[in-house]
């Protein structure tokens, strides 16, 4: 007898293909037979030792989130509804060149302080890993031996890599730095991880030039691994900067992947086809190219990365001295006031599109959800002032919502052809982006049923089978027989988001039934306790 059949669902396979009417058995957490039109043809339908009717309802591949920010998430907290209820079996984590392995204790230490407002201070977390292995085998063991939430793949990060090899000061490699470097990449890439990221707009990694990504780069490619990259401009260099990665790439032979690849800030509306054109050049001349985004307007990061890099130059403790030193901090004001900071995108900072969505430290709450300007008006200050006062205080740890997008530059992206689905979701501060519990339900609803912006069988392929693809995962991806039976029930006719800025916790609504690796995680819309991830390893090619 097998686990279960899955009775007259609607299948949306993840490769694009129009819908059709089937069974669907699951057997050992692997999909073992489709019957297509099994009622209608009057053939006998499988059974099993559970049968669940899903007349009605869609199921599509698991969603793959290909930019989270759970690299602690994940080991914090087996709940993660924030993911599950959306549906999302797999995330690609270690996103924007920075995150916990490999490391040192010097480079743990500072990776923890650097990116607290992404992920927390990890003060919950066992950090008895120092290498990309290690981290994956923590995922795999998860809570108490069982697993995690959902399945996770990662990604090298590039700065993290810098800062051992090198350290936060702004220079060039020297030689032998830079084969510790290549040592550590190749390294990673042994050891599962899928590929290398980039946050060229933080440090340390924004103190690479080209020529040193693009030996790190050739390396990820040797393993068949891509490169994500957080590029150094979407603002004032957008267009040059998504240039400076595609010629990058090309140069190492290396598959490109763009990390929420956006127009943002004035200079860029409507400038969406001038991306588009650029990435289809690239693609006719042969390039391995794909990008993620969300479907919301804002961006998310931290307070602190809005500084210009050479303020940032050392490190956390660095930083923190320059912002207590008044001539340094006006100086720093000049520069993200009048200037512009490589920071803000090069385009000078305005205070009432910074809205604070969490802080470090509690005694601070009372800025969350206002913009700076607000807070700053209240207090009869300038916005600096509030600014400077808040990065003080919080040590670095606050984070922001920077309300600097374009729905018409949002909407041309998102139909491409070589689009996939990343959330970018950062979970942690009081009043997170809402992208982090809202991404996918989100496509599905809003742009899909109510604006048509895309069909349901396009859309279901921009998050599952092309991002399954870019992962070369051989087994998932697509409702196919043999593949693994991470898997999604939701109904086309009501499935949303819930979570909106106001209240961004509020989980989606419509997907009732989400398998990973052919365990229910969400049963008649609650959650289970099952822990059916683990680490997704890439096998070496080489």
């Amino acid at each position: 007898m097998q686990d279960l059949v899955i009775r007259d669902a609607d299948v949306v396979d993840g490769s694009g293909a129009p819908s059709y009417r089937a069974d669907v058995v699951v057997d050992d957490g692997r999909i073992v037979s489709i019957v297509k039109e099994a009622a209608a043809a009057g053939c006998q339908r499988p059974t099993a030792m559970r049968e669940l009717d899903a007349e009605g309802l869609v199921l599509s591949p698991g969603f793959v989130d290909m930019h989270a920010h759970s690299d602690l998430a994940l080991l914090r907290d087996p709940d993660h509804s924030a993911k599950v209820a959306q549906g999302v079996t797999l995330e690609v984590v270690g996103q924007d060149g920075l995150s916990y392995a490999p490391v040192d204790d010097r480079t743990l230490a500072e990776v923890r302080r650097a990116i607290t407002g992404w992920n927390g201070d990890g003060a919950d977390i066992d950090f008895d890993w120092r290498t990309v292995g290690g981290y994956l085998d923590r995922l795999d063991h998860g809570f108490h031996g069982e697993g995690i939430a959902v399945n996770a793949a990662y990604l090298i990060p590039q700065g993290t890599v810098r800062m051992l090899a090198v350290g936060w000061e702004d220079r060039e490699a020297s030689p032998q730095e830079l084969d510790r470097m290549r040592q550590l990449v190749a390294e990673g890439m042994e050891q599962g991880a899928v590929g290398m990221s980039s946050g060229l707009t933080y440090t340390p990694g924004m103190y690479a030039k080209d020529a040193e990504l693009t030996e790190l780069c050739r390396v990820v490619a040797s393993y068949g691994g891509y490169y994500c990259p957080h590029h150094r401009s979407y603002g004032a260099g957008a267009l040059q900067a998504y240039e400076e990665m595609v010629a990058l790439t090309h140069e190492a032979g290396c598959a490109l992947h763009l990390a929420h690849a956006t127009m943002n800030f004035g200079v860029n509306e409507g400038r969406a086809p001038d991306l588009l054109a650029l990435l289809d050049k690239a693609l006719a001349a042969g390039a391995d190219l794909t990008l993620d985004t969300y479907p919301y307007t804002p961006g998310c990061t931290t307070l602190v990365a809005m500084l210009p890099s050479w303020a940032s130059e050392g490190g956390p403790d660095a930083i923190l001295a320059r912002l207590r030193d008044e001539a340094t901090a006006d100086r720093i004001r000049h520069h993200m006031e009048v200037l512009g900071a490589d920071g803000c995108h090069g385009v000078p900072i305005e205070w009432d599109t910074i809205e604070i969505s969490g802080v470090a430290t509690p005694a601070l709450s009372s800025y969350t959800g206002k913009t700076i300007q607000q807070s700053a008006d209240e207090r009869g200050e300038h916005p600096w002032t509030t600014a400077r006062r808040l990065l003080l205080d919080d040590r670095l740890g606050s984070t922001i919502l920077q309300h600097v997008g374009h729905e018409e530059n949002v909407r041309a992206i998102m139909r491409h052809p070589v689009h996939t689905g990343g959330s970018d979701g950062v979970l942690t501060g009081a009043k997170p982006h809402p992208r982090a519990y809202g991404t996918f339900p989100r496509y599905l609803g809003h742009y899909v049923r109510e604006l048509g912006i895309l069909s349901l069988e396009e859309c279901v392929a921009h998050l599952t089978g092309r991002p399954a693809a870019r992962l070369r995962l051989p087994d998932r991806g697509l409702v196919r027989e043999g593949y693994r039976a991470d898997l999604v029930l939701f109904d086309p006719a009501t499935v949303a988001a819930g979570s909106t800025f106001e209240h961004p916790r509020t989980l989606p609504t419509g997907i009732p039934y989400v398998l990973v690796d052919g365990r229910f995680a969400i049963d008649d819309s609650r959650r289970t306790q099952a822990l059916a991830g683990r680490a997704v390893r890439r096998t070496p090619a080489r």
